[in-house]
């Protein structure tokens, strides 16, 4: 009901929202300040809209209890030396149906409640009143601790508060430092009473009431009305019981309490947060993030290792296979460093991790320094807090950044374990002319030891001029030779093509290292400030 044609609960909602983002990032004391005005601004949402609870609040000696007397027409509060110590708060309810729950919100227990209905008489004010949960606090001077607690919680979940003031003590610093200035932002909910007013000359009562404006104006409190009240001879007391059933009648009194704690802890939040616009991460820094992170991470010495490697492996099928098994001498760049092993190779050596060397001091230096300057170009500007959240958030988990990248390099497809399929074809074609050769050496020694032995020879085949044996022999050793040396420029190649593809996988492994461990969280906490400066502007609206 009290939501009816309000954002009432909407305001609720964004400083909810705001209040949760804001957590372990702001002051703890303000979030948990603006965290308990949501927590009783929705219970008071779920409770009762046809009551207002209005709390008489003063000192010891104000007349507080008698001015809840007057107002109610019945000897429901102690006054004087007759004033009990119990730290409750006596309560008086204009209005039964429905106030059951609101009084048990309000903790006030049942043997301090009283029904105005159940009474015999049913005076006009009785009408005027109606749905009024009308309090008399506790002293707020008093010397029990238990009263003073009292008092703040009451003075917090009061819809409309009367401050009962003694013309001996209104400028009494206890109360207007404690309850009325912090209370500055609440003056539509207030009323002051200046009690006892028939113990003051006539000639002098206006005076005092206006000094007594002077200070609630010092206060902030400046639009707050000052009724003279004298509870004991009833002078006053139509005046202040006309300005409660106006207000309650209205019934805005709930709604615009909420209201003032709303925008009080806000408003606070809103302080402690600052205004600063939201930022986005820089492309040109996440850039340099990647860049450093990779040089860390070892990615030129696995790019060089992937061309040699690849020189190595295609060089070895493609070369003539008289010479090329030497090549076999010389240990792969790829498995010295642990990422050409293979599934089943991992398992043989029980190694998970790769041997690239760690990371230098400059290189970790670099990183630092990558990492610090993103911090600080995003946070820019941003409240303290927020900006030490930032820088808190992009170092949180730097310490993961050795096993990460060296995971990520250990899990990367290199592309480098498979020959090319043209070294493939000549392999075959090497080792065709390798056996042609080898068949016209045979041939020819046959040939040979024919004639050492004097045996008829047979007719020997020629071709280009040249006999067939001997061709095959000169044929197969230079066309190997040659082809061999072709080939090397086409494994070149090869190997820078997928050196350059190596490193944009292994790159793009280590952006996503970078992005995980400081990108992430870094954008965790812009949005969480983007969250909090829109849930404060609904709250503020």
């Amino acid at each position: 009901m009290v939501t009816r044609g309000t954002d009432i609960g909407a305001r609720i909602e964004g400083l909810d929202t705001a209040t949760e983002a804001a957590r372990g990032r702001l002051d703890d004391t303000v979030v948990d300040e603006a965290r308990a005005v949501v927590d009783r601004a929705s219970g008071r949402l779920r409770l009762s809209a046809d009551h207002t609870v209005v709390a008489i609040a003063g000192a010891t000696g104000s007349g507080k209890s008698s001015t809840f007397n007057a107002l109610t027409g019945l000897e429901l509060s102690a006054v004087g030396v007759r004033r009990p110590t119990t730290s409750w708060a006596t309560a008086c309810v204009w209005g039964a149906e429905g106030a059951d729950e609101l009084l048990e919100w309000l903790g006030i227990p049942p043997r301090h409640q009283t029904t105005r209905d159940s009474m015999l008489d049913t005076g006009r004010e009785d009408k005027a009143l109606q749905g009024v949960v009308l309090l008399d606090l506790p002293d707020h001077d008093s010397t029990e601790v238990s009263h003073h607690l009292e008092v703040d919680r009451l003075v917090q979940l009061a819809d409309l508060l009367v401050w009962v003031l003694d013309p001996q003590k209104y400028a009494d610093a206890a109360i207007h430092d404690r309850y009325l200035k912090p209370l500055a932002s609440h003056e539509g909910v207030m009323l002051v009473v200046l009690n006892h007013i028939d113990t003051v000359p006539e000639d002098r009562r206006q005076g005092m009431v206006d000094d007594v404006r002077r200070l609630l104006a010092q206060d902030g409190l400046g639009k707050v009305p000052v009724l003279a009240v004298s509870a004991r001879q009833g002078i006053g007391v139509d005046a202040l019981r006309e300005q409660i059933a106006s207000r309650v009648s209205a019934k805005k009194m709930t709604k615009q309490r909420l209201e003032a704690d709303l925008r009080t802890a806000a408003t606070r939040l809103d302080e402690a947060s600052g205004s600063a616009r939201t930022r986005d991460v820089p492309k040109d820094r996440v850039a340099a993030l990647d860049d450093a992170f990779a040089e860390a991470a070892g990615v030129p010495t696995v790019v060089d290792a992937v061309e040699r490697s690849t020189r190595q492996r295609a060089g070895r099928a493609t070369g003539w296979p008289v010479t090329s098994w030497f090549s076999k001498l010389k240990p792969d760049p790829l498995k010295r460093l642990h990422l050409a092993l293979g599934a089943e190779g991992k398992q043989l050596t029980g190694r998970s991790r790769t041997s690239v060397p760690q990371a230098t001091q400059v290189q970790r230096a670099r990183v630092d320094t990558a990492v610090r300057s993103l911090a600080d170009d995003v946070s820019g500007g941003l409240a303290r807090p927020w900006a030490d959240a930032v820088r808190r958030a992009s170092i949180s988990r730097l310490s993961d950044l050795g096993d990460r990248l060296d995971g990520a390099l250990a899990e990367t497809d290199l592309g480098a374990t498979k020959i090319p399929a043209w070294a493939g074809a000549v392999r075959v074609v090497q080792w065709v002319l390798i056996v042609s050769a080898l068949l016209g050496a045979v041939w020819l020694a046959g040939l040979a030891a024919m004639g050492y032995l004097q045996m008829p020879q047979p007719s020997t085949p020629r071709a280009l001029g040249l006999p067939v044996p001997t061709l095959m022999l000169l044929g197969g050793v230079v066309l190997g030779v040659l082809l061999a040396l072709v080939c090397r420029l086409l494994v070149s190649a090869t190997a820078r093509r997928r050196a350059r593809a190596a490193d944009r996988r292994l790159r793009e492994a280590v952006r996503s290292v970078a992005r995980e461990l400081v990108v992430e969280p870094v954008e965790a906490e812009l949005t969480a400030y983007a969250t909090v400066r829109s849930g404060l502007a609904r709250a503020l609206k």
